[in-house]
């Protein structure tokens, strides 16, 4: 697909419509070419929004469930800002450097988290607020406010899929977008505003980040996306929730024989480009990690480097400045440990300005190494050895666990453990997640509560 001559232009999407600022910042493919201007918009702008938004009334249950169920066809098949699907998903690739199949992947999964969103929300709701009002009355299922921002990160398309909960909870909704990969988001907004939401309902707020704490402090509950640095500024809040860095995992118990879960292990660190925080960060053994390493590693070696827009890419794409930024910071973290895969580089240059991430195996001498926490954004995994005497200290911190066991005793343990946020036992890689089942808890935990009700049925909203 040829590419556009010309910047396209990601106008701020607001309760009047398109907005077009004189501060733009220009978005970059992997090669260094400018592809777009994201319209950043002003303080007072992001202020006034937030207004609206909280005078608006949502749209009613039944009109916001079938306006989701629009957005998701519309996201999937329409011409939208310009962009058919095919063009989106070129161009996204080209930013993100993600392989097109990936995003190609991703479209597929938002289409069906914009059309699902309601019922995916409501999996959270309590059993006893389902009941219709009888007796001495029932339990209603309320918001915990009316306004919401979602600052997303630009690591994954697939991110959108969670906060459009909130839309169809009734939340009026302040999106902040990536300025790094805005195009997936504007896509999302503009689904929306086609099927039916106004921009009062649901704005998109490119901003930096002085504008961003303000979308945060001026609305009633917030999800933000970041490091550990984020999760630490909002770890007390209770109006806040901070999503950080994934490190999944994988334990093999002795009784396991780790080469026979190769398949499961290469999945787990290398699908979706290794750029999800559900892709493994590290493998525990109990035993010696040497063997099953070299297996992965050997698999990962054969995987070819190539553009994120070739039909066989799997691999990650970065501008070559970025990733040698990347590989030598990979270089002075994994001093000593032992390198299967990457110790000598991890950049493959293209010639274009830009560089294919390849994956890295690195071998740890003891559990609670602190490399094991450290995540890339490529397929970069640390392996290290696993006794019953190191407990569970060193697994926990994670949002996906996968183990590979037979011990049901350790499963029970592994289950009840509140820091592993998401337990897989057997051939279920980490990056798998159902639709439906809590990605770090239900969001909908977060966004609603239950509240006594008696005097009739509980009115709608």
């Amino acid at each position: 697909m040829p590419d556009s001559a010309e910047p396209l232009h990601l106008d701020a999407l607001g309760p009047g419509g398109p907005y077009r600022t004189h501060e733009t910042d220009v978005v970059h493919d992997v090669t260094g070419r400018p592809v777009a201007r994201l319209s950043m918009v002003p303080r007072l702008y992001a202020r006034r929004t937030l207004t609206a938004l909280r005078r608006a009334e949502p749209l009613p249950l039944d009109e916001r469930v079938a306006a989701l169920a629009e957005a998701g066809r519309l996201f999937a098949t329409a011409t939208l800002g310009g962009l058919t699907p095919e063009r989106y998903e070129h161009t996204v690739a080209r930013v993100s450097g993600l392989p097109l199949g990936t995003v190609r992947e991703s479209t597929g999964t938002l289409a069906t988290g914009l059309a699902g969103a309601y019922g995916f929300a409501s999996q959270a709701r309590p059993r006893g607020s389902r009941d219709s009002a009888h007796g001495a009355g029932t339990a209603a299922w309320l918001r915990r406010g009316e306004v919401f921002a979602a600052l997303t990160a630009g690591n994954h398309p697939g991110i959108h899929a969670q906060w459009v909960e909130a839309l169809a909870l009734g939340y009026r909704v302040a999106l902040r977008p990536s300025r790094r990969e805005p195009l997936s988001a504007h896509r999302v907004v503009s689904a929306l505003h086609a099927a039916g939401f106004g921009g009062d309902q649901v704005a998109l707020l490119p901003s930096d980040h002085g504008v961003a704490d303000e979308l945060v402090a001026g609305a009633d509950l917030a999800i933000v996306y970041g490091g550990d640095a984020v999760v630490d500024k909002y770890r007390a809040s209770t109006t806040v929730l901070p999503h950080g860095p994934g490190r999944a995992k994988i334990l093999l118990t002795a009784e396991t024989d780790a080469l026979r879960h190769l398949d499961t292990i290469v999945h787990s660190v290398s699908r979706q480009a290794g750029a999800e925080c559900a892709n493994t960060t590290a493998v525990f053994v109990e035993g010696d990690p040497a063997p099953v390493a070299e297996a992965v590693a050997a698999r990962l070696a054969a995987l070819p480097s190539l553009p994120p827009t070739s039909e066989r890419a799997v691999l990650p794409v970065r501008e070559l400045d970025a990733a040698r930024s990347l590989e030598k910071y990979l270089h002075a973290e994994a001093a000593g440990a032992r390198a299967w895969l990457g110790g000598d580089t991890v950049v493959a240059d293209l010639g274009d300005g830009s560089a294919v991430l390849r994956p890295a195996v690195f071998q740890l001498d003891r559990a609670d190494a602190p490399q094991a926490r450290r995540e890339m954004p490529f397929p970069c995994v640390w392996f290290a050895p696993w006794s019953r005497a190191d407990g569970l200290a060193p697994l926990r911190d994670t949002l996906v666990l996968t183990a590979l066991t037979s011990d049901q005793e350790l499963v029970a343990r592994l289950l009840s453990d509140p820091d592993i946020r998401n337990l897989h036992v057997g051939d279920h890689p980490t990056d798998v997640l159902v639709p439906g089942l809590p990605h770090d808890g239900y969001l909908g935990e977060f966004l609603m509560r239950s509240k006594t009700f008696t005097g009739g049925p509980v009115p709608v909203s």
